[in-house]
């Protein structure tokens, strides 16, 4: 009997022992089931960057970015600052540092030394309302807060305005949005004055004076004074003058322009290629399919629906730019002669 109940207290000291080993884990797999939901909370969290983003208004977005360095720079000089950061909506065509960087030497710098100029420039990228990607079709047309309207196209798929490229759309921002170009689009050169101030000077700006005016024929009026023409231009005319833009003396190979600078003579005969006697507008310069310029060569003209070119060479972009001495044509390449 003594043999049998001393078995008793070995089996009770053997459950307790096996009860004590299995305790930890079965701790450890309430501890698992209890900490496993609590490592999945945040669901929510990629959220976060949106809203930061549109809280950023225009030029907040354009800063962030980094690309358009120049272009805030811009703004910022011509006194636009506060009117992007307005309630708006707006929708802002900005061009990046390249394509500030692409315009011809010099531009940049003269333009920030401008404001009225500049801002004429930049209110010319902006548009009232907030268009996105989607809303732009072929040949749509906008007015911008310039006062001068802009066009679209789609050539071979891909969006343009006027002539840049739109590399990127819909960059939301809280006040409007923003589409990325490669060039910096200019206002008609009539309508790049303030207020309309060609138009209402017209009858007392000769042609000169009506170029210099318009800033975007710079380098046009340093190669009249450089070849001595610019008494002629300044005279009682009528005279009627197919002007190249800056941008159409850039595209020249380089280093044509201060060749020409330095050779009066031959500067002086692409210049009166340039030039008709008497004042021929639009309609008259279409008409007549062949005028005769003061370098006693003449120009081709054709028409194509909207479209006027001077030789198959140039087209004319504005028209009928009436000054006190004729009117000017502002074209967008540089007419060279035959044999020059």
């Amino acid at each position: 009997m003594k043999t049998r109940w001393s078995v008793v207290p070995l089996l009770l000291i053997f459950v307790l022992v096996v009860s004590a080993c299995a305790t930890p884990a079965a701790q450890n797999t309430a501890t698992e089931a209890t900490t496993a939901p609590v490592e999945q909370p945040t669901a929510a969290e990629p959220e976060a960057p949106a809203e930061t983003e549109m809280a950023k208004d225009i030029v907040d977005t354009a800063i962030a970015a980094g690309s358009f360095n120049t272009l805030v720079a811009a703004v910022q000089a011509a006194g636009l600052e506060d009117a992007l950061r307005g309630d708006g909506p707006l929708t802002v065509f900005a061009p990046t540092d390249e394509a500030f960087a692409a315009l011809p030497e010099g531009t940049v710098e003269s333009l920030l030394a401008d404001p009225e100029a500049l801002s004429a420039i930049l209110l010319y990228h902006v548009i009232d309302g907030k268009v996105m990607a989607e809303s732009v079709t072929d040949g749509l047309e906008a007015s911008t807060l310039q006062g001068s309207a802009v066009k679209f196209s789609i050539v071979d798929g891909k969006p343009m305005i006027n002539d840049a490229n739109i590399v990127a759309t819909d960059i939301e921002a809280s006040n409007g949005v923003i589409h990325v170009i490669d060039a910096v689009i200019l206002p008609p050169a009539d309508a790049a004055m303030d207020d309309g101030a060609m138009a209402d000077d017209a009858m007392t700006k000769d042609i000169v004076d009506t170029a210099i005016a318009a800033g975007s024929f710079n380098t046009l009026v340093a190669a009249v004074q450089a070849a001595g023409l610019e008494d002629a231009l300044r005279g009682d005319g009528p005279l009627t003058v197919f002007a190249p833009t800056d941008e159409a003396f850039a595209a020249l190979p380089e280093g044509t322009v201060e060749s020409l600078l330095a050779d009066p003579e031959a500067l002086a005969d692409i210049l009166l290629y340039h030039v008709v006697s008497g004042k021929l507008m639009a309609s008259d310069v279409v008409e007549r399919g062949f005028i005769t310029t003061l370098l006693e060569r003449p120009l081709a003209v054709t028409a194509v629906g909207d479209t006027v070119t001077i030789n198959n060479a140039a087209n004319v972009v504005t028209a009928d730019i009436e000054a006190s001495n004729g009117v000017i044509h502002v074209i967008d390449a540089v007419l060279i002669p035959a044999n020059n």
